[in-house]
């Protein structure tokens, strides 16, 4: 499972469209809803979060948005349990009392890493575009604070390596 802090622009489709769908099973692990990744590390932040289900929902939210400025149709009834629009509609209107969930620029530039070594496979082009910024967007979900790799980040040592500011305290 990987709920990317990074801003949903920088994936390209196979990225948004996995977030899409591990975001919605994270909510509904959020809610009780499967017995699976209860104890995922990707959802302590979350859990941490003075409203774990509508920080998570924020999160598909911004993914919703992306998907359409892309024309992509990810269906918004699908965040919320009972399906229905109105919850959507209901969501959006309350959507700005939602605190973000601070990330660390440490956690920021590893998933930055993360990306750049997915994209370089499978989308080169969109690779290339995140390597011109030097440091990428949080998801507007975030807000960017100090400090290292987030301790619930599964580090790879060869994708924190990448760059030298990275701490490998982590690895």
């Amino acid at each position: 499972m990987r709920l990317w802090s990074l801003h949903p622009r920088y994936l390209d489709a196979k990225g948004l469209t996995a977030c899409w769908r591990e975001g919605l099973l994270a909510r509904k692990v959020l809610a009780g809803a499967t017995r699976g990744y209860r104890n995922h590390p990707q959802l302590q932040r979350f859990r941490a979060a003075p409203d774990p289900g509508a920080a998570l929902v924020a999160l598909l939210w911004e993914l919703v948005r992306e998907a359409e400025r892309r024309g992509y149709r990810f269906d918004p009834s699908r965040i919320f349990a009972s399906g229905e629009a109105q919850d959507a509609a209901r969501y959006a209107a309350h959507e700005a009392q939602v605190p973000p969930i601070p990330v660390t620029r440490g956690q920021l530039a590893y998933e930055r890493e993360l990306l750049l070594t997915k994209l370089e496979r499978r989308d080169p082009l969109t690779a290339a575009h995140l390597a011109r910024e030097a440091e990428a967007e949080p998801s507007p979900v975030f807000i960017p604070v100090e400090g290292d790799i987030e301790a619930w980040e599964r580090v790879i040592p060869e994708v924190a390596a990448r760059r030298t500011h990275i701490r490998l305290d982590k690895a």
